[in-house]
């Protein structure tokens, strides 16, 4: 009996699409069991450390579980399909977690800047215009301005500057723990920190300054003085913060790349008669421009996003509001989600160009 060529190809056909199928289908009932069991652990009643440990198990061994029985089923593909589909069993979640948290949420911002208050009657531009025009806004942009260039520079200047003298010194690892301490205390709780050294209790009869600067400018005859209440000056005072804990970070990076740099190339300059100034500017700094240009976009980013020192230290009063308290503001407080759309989007535009260029940077690093 002669055998129909096109009974096995259509075999071959149905046997590939049907493992696709399967290869798609287990996985996803996988996963809806394991969501499943965390809505049961959500909603159940009995007690919470056990919740807790059942949870972290059932959690870690169904990841496992649901990767293994997707990297199995892959694997009974044709090669074809094999070597195409497998790379996503890894790449895959983390593709989904960024576009459920990043992507959608973006698109959804978008949308809604177009919208009113309630995100319900659209506005056009209006909520944009309003963003590019409020005096208040305006405020915020030049108070931006200030932490980008000011912040910046300062942080990646003395974090330069501590890198290159601490490398010289027999107690580099003392000096480096200190400075780098302050990277260990959150945002919040360095603005706890100094708003009791900024702290003004105001004159009259028996009032006592607590802040510790106020203390210092007493004891020395001075007046105490509303550090956070005096326009421009309290976004430098608040700046100071920020180079307060970034030096560390900044310090860090730059003297690994300092360390990067041979000694030979060093001593024969020395040799050759150049002082410590002439090697600094010629060759340390070109050498560790990559790692320099990264960092400082790094600190123009946080610079950007800044929210947490205003919001704790002065709450965007006295002309020291910023971008992202603004945003807070328009959502949370006076409740008008278009405004804190268009807001967001905006500086969501501030910040792209600064990342694709330390990206770019990145990619040609790696390139040598």
């Amino acid at each position: 009996m002669q055998r129909n060529p096109l009974n096995g190809i259509v075999g071959i056909f149905t046997s590939a699409i049907g493992r696709i199928v399967v290869s798609i289908i287990v996985p996803l009932i996988t996963f809806l069991v394991l969501w499943q069991g965390f809505i049961f652990l959500r909603d159940t009643q009995v007690n919470q450390f056990l919740v807790v440990v059942v949870a972290i198990v059932w959690g870690v061994g169904g990841v496992m579980l649901l990767y293994y029985v997707t990297n199995w089923l892959i694997e009974k593909l044709p090669k074809e399909w094999r070597n195409r589909l497998q790379p996503f069993i890894f790449v895959g979640p983390a593709l989904a977690i960024l576009a459920w948290f990043l992507a959608i949420p973006t698109f959804r911002t978008l949308v809604l800047s177009f919208q009113d208050q309630t995100s319900r009657v659209f506005v056009g531009i209006d909520n944009y215009i309003f963003a590019l025009t409020d005096r208040i806004m305006l405020e915020a942009f030049r108070n931006n301005l200030l932490w980008l260039v000011f912040g910046t520079f300062f942080s990646v200047s003395l974090g330069l500057i501590v890198a290159v003298m601490a490398d010289r010194s027999r107690f580099e690892n003392v000096y480096k723990i200190i400075i780098f301490m302050p990277m260990a205390i959150s945002f919040v709780g360095a603005g706890v920190i100094w708003k009791f050294i900024y702290t003004y209790r105001g004159e009259g009869a028996g009032i006592a300054e607590i802040g510790l600067l106020n203390a210092i400018v007493i004891a020395l005859g001075g007046t105490s003085q509303p550090w956070l209440q005096q326009p421009p000056w309290n976004n430098f005072f608040l700046i100071v913060i920020m180079v307060w804990l970034q030096t560390g970070y900044t310090m860090v990076i730059l003297s690994s790349a300092i360390k990067g740099i041979p000694a030979e190339l060093l001593e024969a300059a020395r040799v050759d008669g150049s002082n410590e100034l002439r090697i600094f500017f010629n060759i340390i700094i070109p050498t560790i421009k990559g790692t320099l240009i990264t960092v400082s976009t790094t600190i123009l980013i946080f610079s950007l996003k800044l929210f947490d020192i205003v919001r704790v230290m002065t709450g965007g009063n006295y002309g020291t509001n910023v971008i992202a308290n603004e945003f807070y503001l328009q959502r949370f407080t006076y409740g008008h989600a278009g405004r804190a759309s268009a807001i967001a989007i905006i500086l969501l535009v501030a910040v792209v160009p600064v990342m694709i260029y330390n990206l770019r940077q990145f990619r040609e690093r790696k390139a040598f």
